[in-house]
């Protein structure tokens, strides 16, 4: 181990001397990413850490968007050698990292989750639509045959059947992957049921529909709780009059406290989000920069834990913490990936 050390801090001043911002060399690996990856990844770093001789990673809860720019922003020890996202990464992203040197990336598709609307045990519990979802929380609705700013203050003003109370919905900033997911799976998927959206082209109408059916108020009825979800959970605990807007992995590490509102008839579990039932539901990834492996050690080893049956099988670790696990040919194809590393390619990401 110590000559593979050795080795690999020649490696690394090899590839530091290739770029043009100068950096230490280190020997632990950087992670960083989505608040929502980032408990799965922090055990599966602990665990690596513990049964390896290798350091235990360094992890960073960044949001999704603002973990792909710190990816993509170079070759290099300064920069983080591995990014988690609860979204795929976009063709923009992809264009970035191309840009500044970051040719060949490896993507890891590791599970699902569902993003759930949640109150305490002691508050009243929603029975919503994406529809509902959509008329209390859109920056603009449709009334009147016109799109005006977002006249709703109280729950029962989007339908009688709801609580007569206010509407304050606590969730992630905008460079959280979960913010982009909640946007376009929940507040555009009810846009879209409107009878205002019939006909209505969206790849011709691409950036209206977006302006249209993706943007929050921001009038005080939803709050933007920064990227640390655990926030959003204590919070929630504290406030009976709260929902908040998170990952289902925070809702079953908390199932002894919060409750989550069914969305169209379903309520989340395991069963309904792997199954694509429940209607927000959404992929996992992380991404490896392959310049740095080999260069930073035990990002490979790393790798392989994370997909490894222990961790992702049908009784893995990772499972017992939240995360649904990919079935067995999908988790065989992250083995394969972890062992060969092919490059992500533009193409697969439009």
């Amino acid at each position: 181990m110590k000559l593979r050390a050795a080795l690999a801090t020649v490696a690394l001043a090899g590839t530091i001397a290739a770029v043009s911002t100068p950096a230490m060399a280190r020997d632990t690996i950087s992670i960083v990413g989505s608040s929502t990856v980032y408990p799965f990844a922090t055990v599966v770093a602990e665990r690596f850490g513990s049964n390896t001789d290798f350091p235990t990673p360094k992890l960073e809860s960044t949001g999704s968007g603002g973990g792909l720019k710190l990816f993509c922003q170079g070759i290099g020890t300064q920069h983080p050698d591995i990014t988690n996202a609860s979204r795929r990464m976009k063709p923009s992203e992809f264009d970035l990292c191309q840009s500044n040197g970051v040719k060949d990336i490896t993507e890891f598709r590791i599970g699902s989750d569902g993003i759930v609307i949640a109150s305490s045990k002691n508050a009243e519990n929603l029975e919503l639509t994406l529809e509902h979802l959509f008329l209390a929380l859109a920056e603009k609705v449709p009334q009147d045959g016109e799109w005006v700013k977002n006249p709703h203050k109280n729950w029962s003003d989007v339908d009688s059947s709801l609580p007569n109370k206010p509407i304050r919905v606590m969730g992630p900033p905008p460079t959280s992957g979960t913010r982009d997911s909640f946007n376009e799976l929940a507040l555009a998927g009810g846009c879209k049921k409107l009878p205002e959206l019939e006909g209505v082209d969206k790849a011709t109408y691409k950036a209206e529909y977006r302006s249209r059916c993706e943007s929050i108020r921001e009038d005080g009825a939803f709050i933007e709780a920064g990227e640390n979800d655990n926030l959003i959970v204590q919070k929630l605990i504290d406030d009976t009059s709260m929902y908040g807007v998170f990952g289902y992995g925070f809702l079953e590490e908390n199932a002894d406290r919060l409750q989550a509102a069914t969305l169209n008839g379903v309520e989340p579990t395991a069963e309904a989000i792997s199954a694509d039932e429940y209607p927000v539901a959404r992929s996992l990834f992380f991404y490896v920069k392959k310049a740095h492996v080999g260069v930073v050690p035990g990002i490979q080893e790393y790798v392989q834990e994370f997909v490894s049956p222990a961790a992702m099988g049908p009784n893995g670790y990772l499972k017992s913490v939240g995360l649904i696990v990919p079935p067995r040919p999908a988790l065989m194809d992250l083995q394969d990936k972890a062992e060969n590393m092919p490059n992500l390619s533009r193409d697969e990401l439009k």
